[in-house]
């Protein structure tokens, strides 16, 4: 960006005169320029020239750091000291979880679960939980919540691991457009600061993850959400505790709630008959469960859910009959089912498919117990069905299909058929010699 200068006066007109340095004859016409017109320069850029435009000078480091909006931070040093806000005062994302932990970079040991990861010193691998005594003191995360909230006022996703109500206090006083927070080993006690953000929309609360930390959320904390938090149109509960109540405090006054995800969940028996009470719940996510609801009550109890559109299975138990079949009954009025390598699924549990006979979408994966006579049994019964996809369920055979499930498949508007993953790869290693005793090695 500096040029030559285009003057009529040069060394050549004057041959008496010393030559000039180089660097005298360099005009920077930049500095020309307004910020406010720069910044509009830079935001046209592409992401690959964008990022070394700091690289130039001390003014462009400065104007770049305005045009970040979204950081993940892993040094909490870094927003402590207050150079973060300084370099990034726009900032609108803010990622700490990953540098809410006591990390040693020194150490040859990388410890990682789920979206974080930290390098840790040996003897901490001796601890029952690990994340119980890496994660920073409290005192810091609440500072450190208030360095940021004072320099990055518009902020509107956040998230952190620990800290106390104060902190969280700090931060719904001085960023009110916050609308999606993240929070890692969380409590009922914490969970009154989160009841300050009246416009929080999308809320995901991790309690309790085994062998990594320990943090308990019951109904108590659910229903601090529940009044504080009226706003909300997406809830994920992962490793929370809770019942019956929790679950129907959040219906009742979350009426905008359409998407809940229950993840790891250890809820009291019973709490299956609270989801009714979610009037506009759309979507039923339930991952990594290891149990449903062992104890669902009597079916007077269990309603359909009115606006439930899509139900959400993966890497869960589905072994208890009582469950599976409360489950489906709670979500009799799903349009769309999605279950992903669930273990227990066998044609007995299927066949409980049965009450949602308004289904137009089915995707099956993982499947290895269900069998085509269970598939049939169910699809038969479901005059909407408009799309089916079935991959690696190997039980599902090609020459089990009946011709009434073949006309079936005749009128669907998508068919993903891949149910046996092994004769795909056999039929697509013909002609390449691979597969033949002694053919090809690896």
């Amino acid at each position: 960006m500096r040029l030559h200068s285009l003057s009529s006066d040069s060394p050549i007109s004057s041959p008496d005169s010393k030559p000039k340095s180089p660097i005298s004859n360099l005009i920077d016409f930049t500095l020309l320029l307004s910020d406010e017109l720069l910044l509009r320069v830079f935001s046209k850029l592409p992401d690959s020239q964008r990022n070394s435009n700091f690289l130039v000078c001390k003014r462009w480091l400065y104007l770049q750091g305005r045009l970040v909006r979204s950081l993940r931070v892993t040094d909490f040093e870094f927003l402590l000291s207050g150079r973060l806000v300084l370099r990034f005062p726009n900032l609108n994302q803010v990622d700490l979880v990953s540098g809410c932990w006591v990390s040693s970079r020194n150490s040859s040991i990388l410890l990682s679960h789920g979206v974080l990861s930290m390098h840790i010193d040996p003897w901490f691998l001796l601890c029952s939980n690990v994340g119980d005594n890496v994660v920073l003191e409290s005192v810091l995360i609440d500072r450190g919540l208030k360095v940021l909230a004072t320099g990055c006022p518009n902020l509107r996703k956040l998230g952190l691991v620990g800290g106390s109500e104060l902190g969280l206090l700090n931060v719904a006083k001085e960023c009110e457009l916050l609308q999606e927070l993240e929070l890692h080993k969380c409590s009922d006690c914490i969970l009154q600061g989160i009841a300050a953000f009246e416009n929080l929309q999308i809320l995901k609360l991790v309690g309790s993850v085994d062998g990594f930390f320990t943090s308990l959320v019951t109904d108590i904390g659910l229903t601090i959400v529940a009044r504080g938090c009226r706003r909300l149109v997406k809830l994920e509960l992962s490793g929370c505790e809770g019942s019956f109540d929790g679950i129907k405090a959040i219906g009742q006054c979350c009426q905008m709630l359409e998407e809940l995800t229950l993840c790891d969940h250890r809820m009291d028996d019973g709490w299956l008959a609270g989801l009714p009470y979610c009037e506009n719940l759309k979507t039923l996510k339930i991952m990594s469960c290891q149990r449903i609801d062992a104890n669902p009550g009597p079916d007077e109890y269990l309603s359909s859910c009115p606006a439930l559109e899509r139900l959400h299975l993966q890497n869960s138990q589905l072994r208890d009959k009582v469950s599976v079949r409360a489950l489906f009954m709670t979500c009799g009025a799903a349009r769309e089912i999605l279950i992903r390598d669930c273990w227990g699924l066998d044609d007995d549990m299927f066949s409980f498919a049965n009450n949602c006979w308004r289904v137009k979408l089915l995707l099956l994966e993982g499947c290895s117990l269900l069998t085509t006579e269970g598939l049939e049994s169910v699809v038969l019964q479901w005059k909407e069905l408009q799309s089916l996809e079935v991959i690696s369920c190997k039980n599902i055979k090609d020459s089990c299909i009946s011709p009434a499930l073949s006309e079936v498949f005749s009128v669907l508007k998508n068919l993903k058929w891949r149910p046996d993953t092994k004769s795909l790869l056999s039929s697509s290693l013909i002609g390449t010699c691979m597969g033949k005793k002694g053919g090809r090695f690896f």
